[in-house]
Order: C-alpha cells, then sequence, then structure tokens
C-alpha cells in the first residue's frame, strides 16, 4: 500500500506573528501553522483573542516586549506607518522585523510547492473588484483552474493550492500592495488612480507609489495593464518593465484594447458588443471589460472565450446590481461607490436618477460630481454627512432632501421616482457607511431588502 505524502509545510519553523484576526486574519493563521509555522496571534478585541485560542493558536502581544520572529503579518485595515502606526508595527519596525501581507504568503507557499502558476494582480481606486471577478469568471468559463480573492471575497491564505497551469487572480488594495516583498504578478492591472485613503498613504504621490508597487519585480516576459482614462495612470508607464497593455473605455488605444461606443475592440478588430454584457453598464464597466480582455489575452485566452466570458459574467453584488425594477423604476445597489470618483461612474450610467448619497465623506465630498448634477432629478441623502451634501446640492440648485437613514431615504427616492422625476433610484453614496453600518456590503444589503420588499408588497 502506497503510503499518504508527507504533509505540505512550506514554513517549517517559521516564527510568524499574526495581528488582525478578523475575515482574513484568523484563516491565514490556522493556514500558517498547518504550514508548520510557528503562529502567535494577537487582536485587540478580547473576543476574535478568545477565538483564536479556542482554535489552539497561542496568544502573545506583539507589543509586549521585544518582538521575537521572522514576519509580522498585519491585516490590512491596521496602519503600520500613517496615521498612526499600531504598537504591533511599531514593535516590529523596531526589531527589523517585515510587515507583509497574507498574499505575499500564498506566493511562497506556491514557489515552495514548485508550481508555475501565474499570479494575476488587480489593482484601481475603482473597479478592481469587478475586474478581478470578471477575469476569474472567464477563466473559469474557459474550463481553467482558477481562484480568485484577496480584497475580494477569499482571503489569500483562504485559497486552494493550485498546480502550475492554474491561475490566480487577487484584487490587491493599496494596503496590501505596501506589505508585499517577493510576490511578483505575472500580469499586473492597475485601472485607474483617484484620491483615496490619503490618511494612509499621507498625499498622493504616497498613495500612487503603493498601487505602483504592483509592477515591482515584474520584467520583460510580464504583462502590465495599464489604463489610460486617467493621467496619474497613463503617467506610470515609466516605471514598468514589463510589456504594457494599454486599455480604455473610451479612446482607441494601439496594440491596447479599447471600446468605442459599446464595442469593445483591439487592433485585430471587434471583440465584443458591450451591450450583450448587462451587468457591465458605463464607460467605467467598458475599461474594466478591456482590461480583463486584456489579461485574458495574456493568459492564452481565445477571442471567442474571451467574449462569452464577457457575455455570461453575472456582476458583483453592491455594484451596479439591478435588485428590482417595478413600475417603470429599477431600484440600483451601487453601495460600493465610497468616494466621489466611484460614485460619478454610475451617476455617468445613467440619463436621470433620484439619487440616494451620503455617509461619511471623504476628502472634498461631492464637488466634483457637479458635471453630473444636471442627471439628477432629486437627491435624497443620508448619514453623518449629509448636510454638507445638501450644502453641495443646494449651492448648485439640484432638489435634495434629507432623510437620515437609509430606511427613511429608499420610500422618499421611490415616491418621486413614481411621480416621473426618473426611471431610476440610484445608490451611490459617494461616501463610506461606518456612521451607521458596518461597511458598505451591510448598507446594500439593507437597500436590497428594503427595495425588494416594497416591491413585492406594492407599495409606492
Amino acid at each position: 500500500m502506497t503510503p499518504p505524502p508527507p504533509p505540505f509545510t512550506p514554513f517549517p519553523g517559521a516564527r510568524i506573528a499574526v495581528v488582525g484576526l478578523g475575515r482574513a486574519g484568523l484563516p491565514a493563521a490556522l493556514r500558517l501553522r498547518d504550514w508548520g509555522a510557528e503562529v502567535t496571534a494577537w487582536d485587540d478585541d478580547p473576543a476574535r483573542r478568545a477565538e483564536a485560542e479556542a482554535a489552539g493558536i497561542t496568544l502573545r502581544d506583539p507589543a509586549a516586549g521585544r518582538l521575537a520572529a521572522d514576519a509580522l503579518l498585519l491585516s490590512p485595515g491596521i496602519p503600520h506607518r500613517l496615521p498612526t502606526a499600531h504598537p504591533a508595527a511599531a514593535a516590529a519596525q523596531a526589531a527589523g522585523v517585515p510587515i507583509l501581507c497574507d498574499a505575499e504568503f500564498l506566493y511562497r507557499a506556491v514557489l515552495a510547492a514548485q508550481s508555475g502558476a501565474c499570479f494575476v494582480g488587480v489593482t484601481g481606486t475603482n473597479g478592481k473588484s469587478t475586474t478581478t471577478a470578471l477575469i476569474d469568471h472567464m477563466l473559469h468559463a474557459a474550463g481553467r483552474s482558477a481562484e480568485a480573492g484577496g480584497n475580494l471575497g477569499p482571503a489569500a491564505l483562504g485559497l486552494n493550492m493550485l498546480g502550475s497551469d492554474g491561475v490566480y487572480t487577487l484584487e490587491m488594495s493599496s494596503y496590501m500592495l505596501e506589505r508585499i516583498a517577493t510576490l511578483r504578478f505575472n500580469v499586473a492591472v492597475m485601472l485607474n488612480i483617484s484620491p483615496d485613503h490619503l490618511d494612509r498613504h499621507g498625499d498622493m504621490a504616497g498613495y500612487a507609489a503603493a498601487k505602483a508597487n504592483i509592477f515591482a519585480r515584474q520584467t520583460a516576459e510580464d504583462v502590465a495593464v495599464l489604463g489610460q482614462d486617467d493621467p496619474v495612470t497613463r503617467g506610470m508607464a515609466p516605471l514598468v518593465a514589463a510589456r504594457i497593455v494599454p486599455v480604455s473605455g473610451q479612446v482607441p488605444q494601439l496594440g491596447g484594447i479599447w471600446a468605442e461606443e459599446r464595442m469593445l475592440r483591439d487592433d485585430g478588430g471587434a471583440i465584443i458588443d458591450l451591450d450583450a454584457a448587462r451587468t457591465l453598464p458605463g464607460t467605467h464597466n467598458a475599461q474594466n471589460a478591456a482590461a480583463a480582455a486584456a489579461a485574458g489575452f495574456a493568459l492564452g485566452l481565445s477571442r471567442a472565450e474571451i467574449a462569452q466570458g464577457i457575455a455570461t459574467y453575472p456582476g458583483l453584488p453592491h455594484r451596479q446590481e439591478v435588485v428590482g425594477t417595478t413600475r417603470g423604476v429599477a431600484f440600483v445597489n451601487d453601495s460600493k461607490a465610497t468616494n466621489a470618483d466611484s460614485a460619478a461612474r454610475a451617476l455617468a450610467s445613467y440619463d436621470r436618477v433620484v439619487w440616494i448619497a451620503g455617509g461619511q465623506a471623504k476628502a472634498g465630498g461631492i464637488e466634483s460630481l457637479s458635471p453630473f448634477f444636471p442627471r439628477i432629478a432629486k437627491a435624497v441623502l443620508i448619514g453623518r454627512d449629509a448636510p454638507a451634501f445638501a450644502a453641495t446640492l443646494a449651492a448648485h440648485g439640484v432638489p435634495h432632501e434629507v432623510a437620515g437613514t437609509l430606511d427613511a431615504a429608499l420610500p422618499a427616492a421611490a415616491a418621486a421616482a413614481f411621480a416621473g422625476a426618473a426611471p431610476v433610484v440610484l445608490l451611490s453614496p459617494a461616501a463610506a457607511s461606518f456612521d451607521q453600518f458596518t461597511g458598505f456590503d451591510a448598507r446594500g444589503d439593507r437597500f436590497r431588502d428594503l427595495a425588494r420588499a416594497m416591491i413585492a408588497g406594492g407599495r409606492a
């Protein structure tokens, strides 16, 4: 009888401290322990510490004395520099211990397994979740071995190990990208850059530098998919050693992929009419589709496989998700729009809307959305910064009211739409959700539940 293969232990004896035991942290600690590492863990929340201890993880506060570890795996949401370094991060820096993200450990494990699996990294201020999911969908539709996760969906260390024919598509936030050390992406996708997370990166230059780390360690054998629809991203070309494929949702790109009206094209001709992809409305999604197609070509997919994958893409929740239609009015959940630039992409997709917006505003508020204000029949505002949004809208003569909560805003918005103001009620808040919800997903879930209950009950 053939004995079972030995356990896979790519990190034998490595001392890894894990701090932050939420969605990604605890699974990472367990996976690293199973892979042979000597894992200690900590979280500022006693309940999460208790959960880890119950799972057999040794608890140790890295900030209590000199940190003795080979690496600190720090949850992406915990700052290591700005606005203030977490005590665990400060301890790691004092001890010269590298601070890493879980995608770095996945990459090292794949190398240790002598797998030639490809790594695709997707980043950008907006659109990275859609593009990540679309690339993964295309690969699965074509019968390829593939896993997707990172900032989207399963954490990197929750993904299955793949063989040399496999592809990992990882959504990479700026928080993750500033914590990679050896990870090299065979295909790196940079969609766009606009102001976001400036408290963590200091300024736009710091934010862009963190994003540009997606191109680190690429060579001429690799592919860099570079968005051309904003100046910051276009300007990154000199930083890239890989072969650049330019992509745009609106402007032809020699040697790249672009959309003319709604026809996705490359130098070889038409790829697909994006009107066949109902989950990808708007110019921004045209660029997302172009980027996904560029990645697909780099990974060896055919034109037919790319077109089929785009046409059958089911979409993601909270990204211009049509949750229902009644009395000629569509209710669209775009709760993922946590900044003005993302909301602009949604507003640009519709001629006339009743807009639900508000929450914790980012720097600059919604003044940058003024070119889209003529599309807003009425705005219904929620959350902490509703008064600031109301002041901006009033200055531009946009009809609005402050509802305060989403539960109050939806019936008010629906009543205006049913009265003929617009055929779309759009939740695209242009603000974070943490003043009233645990995250954008909880906000979107509540909108979906309220809209579907209203539709089912026939209420206006």
